[in-house]
């Protein structure tokens, strides 16, 4: 992590270089059955493989952004959003990321980039319109802990594998059957459950990894301002809030979930094992927990 002041987190640096490896361990082993058993297109393989990475290390940021609505604003436009980051970036000691404003009723935020030069910050119009200044803050800082801690760039990296896995499968098969011939049959039908079992184990690695980085962020968040309060009224408003939007609206924000400060939709039950977030109850109680070790009633 680039110094600031927010407080290091080594479990998560743990946490995401373990998961980092195991994903890339298991990429490794996908693109070798690739080869195996496309041996004469192994150089398209690999250059379709490092091409497709190298494309979403460097634009990842920039198409999540642009799929979830954010338009960057002047200090002009969002006086009270910038203000807001400006004073925490001062007090975190780390470079003033992009602002950007998404307009949806969805009370929400994200935070993407690859680096703390190249970040972004987002709040919807939702968020903006039921917070206050503190509670605000409390996400804003809860928000920066991902870039500072870099947590999101992993995120971005890790997730894309599983579904890059399975695009160059059917690529790899496509070409490969439509040329008709030598390849061995047993290994094209591997292919696929080799595929299916790097996606699921791509999908349990990074939900995991997202649970611990977003309590992670609360607390570290919540360190810098100095005031849990604040994240968990914030935490509670946006919660209860989701209720009184859309189904519609909801679904259409659930693919982003991993980016987002709270989950569109949460399930109950079995679903929770594969969900981004921690549950509510499990945030609050790290937040209330916190609040008593800081001394705060």
């Amino acid at each position: 992590m680039a110094r600031t002041r927010y407080a290091p987190d080594r479990g998560l640096t743990r946490r995401m270089g373990l998961t980092m490896f195991l994903i890339g361990l298991l990429y490794v082993v996908f693109v070798g059955v690739l080869i195996a058993a496309f041996g004469n297109a192994w150089p398209f393989i690999v250059l379709l493989a490092g091409g497709f990475l190298f494309a979403q290390f460097w634009f990842s940021d920039r198409i999540a952004a642009y799929s979830m609505g954010a338009r960057e604003v002047t200090p002009e436009q969002a006086p009270e959003l910038h203000g807001a980051v400006d004073r925490l970036c001062a007090l975190a000691d780390m470079p003033k990321p992009k602002v950007a404003i998404a307009d949806t009723d969805v009370p929400n935020a994200f935070a993407t980039g690859r680096s703390q030069k190249k970040a972004m910050v987002c709040a919807t119009t939702g968020l903006l319109r039921r917070l206050e200044r503190d509670e605000l803050e409390g996400v804003l800082a809860h928000e920066l802990s991902h870039v500072a801690h870099r947590d999101v760039a992993v995120m971005t990296v890790a997730a894309f594998l599983g579904v890059l896995a399975g695009l160059i499968t059917r690529i790899a098969l496509w070409t490969g059957l439509s040329r008709g011939g030598r390849n061995n049959n047993a290994l094209l039908l591997l292919i696929p459950l080799v595929s299916a079992v790097v996606y699921v184990i791509s999908f349990l690695l990074t939900r995991v990894l997202s649970r611990y980085r977003e309590l992670s962020a609360d607390r570290t968040g919540a360190l810098l301002t100095g005031r849990p309060s604040a994240l968990a009224s914030a935490l509670t408003k946006v919660s209860g809030q989701m209720g009184r939007i859309p189904t519609r609206d909801l679904r259409q924000a659930e693919p982003f979930n991993a980016f987002y400060f709270a989950p569109a939709l949460s399930g109950d039950g079995l679903s929770r094992l594969f969900s981004s977030h921690p549950t509510l109850e499990q945030r609050l109680d790290r937040l209330g927990r916190l609040s008593r070790e800081l001394g705060q009633p």
